[in-house]
């Protein structure tokens, strides 16, 4: 039966004084849902809390029946967990450190640790190479891994952050599949900076920075927030300071020796600039720049 997760004022300040949550209140569905936003917007501080690993200062967190600040001991039997930096013993085989992590987290019948442990590695696509040492894995490899990990005990919420930094193209279109597999009946949250990995995974999704949530939504409902409203000219590099600093510019990049501008206006900021369709990538770079306010409630259920 489908459930959420309810996060209501959470906030969180380090003792060297850096807001990282700050009053941060969501409803996640279950299924995929993308945390969008900078280094350092505080995606990482909310999964940690959200994983039992830190506390908050104020807020609380729901799961179901769970309350997630207080008893953390359920929260863990019920949660996966894929942080940015998935450390693995190189000298230990793929199949032998998911058995040990597979009796960590309570399966203690050999039989059918054996057999979680077979399906999970066939799951990720690691069955063939189960015995080799996870020294040698690539990083796609550890990767998977790290979701088999996850997936130990039928979690009820994964959590993965930064998940597909570093990966080549073919593995990050193999990660995604994975996820996408997995995220139909469960509730997963992708913790990222990469806009693609949103757009092509995630059904709800929300655009954090400084500790705030900025927007909450489908990525088809806040790109539509700005159409009709992105506007695009080439202009030489030469000219890029003075339209920073004469239009509402929320991105640029560098295409066949001209630079590439996009605004954001509710009409052609100046002779030259011609509507373009919005898209995930112009919401992210509006909202983080302060040009786009929430019209899609921040709190939203599926």
């Amino acid at each position: 039966m489908p459930f959420a997760l309810t996060i209501s004022g959470l906030s969180k300040t380090y003792p060297n004084g850096v807001r990282a949550l700050d009053g941060v209140s969501l409803t996640i569905p279950t299924g995929m849902f993308g945390l969008l936003g900078p280094n350092g917007a505080g995606k990482s501080t909310l999964m940690r809390t959200l994983a039992t690993l830190q506390e908050a200062d104020a807020g609380t967190v729901q799961m179901g029946d769970i309350d997630v600040l207080r008893d953390k001991a359920a929260v863990r039997r019920t949660l996966g967990y894929l942080p940015q930096d998935f450390g693995v013993y190189p000298k230990v085989s793929a199949e032998e450190l998911l058995d040990h992590l597979a009796r960590l987290k309570g399966l203690t019948q050999r039989r059918q640790r054996s057999e979680t442990v077979a399906t999970l590695l066939r799951q990720t696509n690691l069955y063939d190479v189960r015995r080799k040492a996870l020294g040698g894995f690539s990083g796609g490899m550890r990767q998977r891994f790290g979701i088999a990990q996850a997936l130990l005990g039928n979690p009820r919420l994964i959590i993965v952050d930064e998940p597909t930094a570093g990966l080549d193209p073919e593995e990050r279109v193999r990660f995604h599949n994975l996820l996408a597999e997995i995220g139909e009946n469960v509730i997963v949250i992708l913790s990222t900076h990469i806009v693609s990995d949103v757009s092509d995974l995630c059904g709800r999704m929300a655009i954090i920075n400084q500790g705030r949530v900025m927007l909450a939504g489908s990525p088809a409902d806040l790109t539509r927030m700005l159409e009709g409203r992105v506007w695009q000219k080439a202009i030489d590099r030469t000219a890029l300071d003075a339209a920073r600093s004469s239009f509402p510019v929320i991105s640029t990049r560098l295409l066949a020796g001209r630079t590439l501008v996009n605004v954001v206006a509710d009409a052609p900021p100046a002779p030259g600039f011609a509507a373009v369709e919005p898209t995930l990538e112009d919401v992210y770079f509006a909202a983080i720049a302060g040009r786009l306010q929430a019209s899609v409630p921040v709190r939203e259920m599926a």
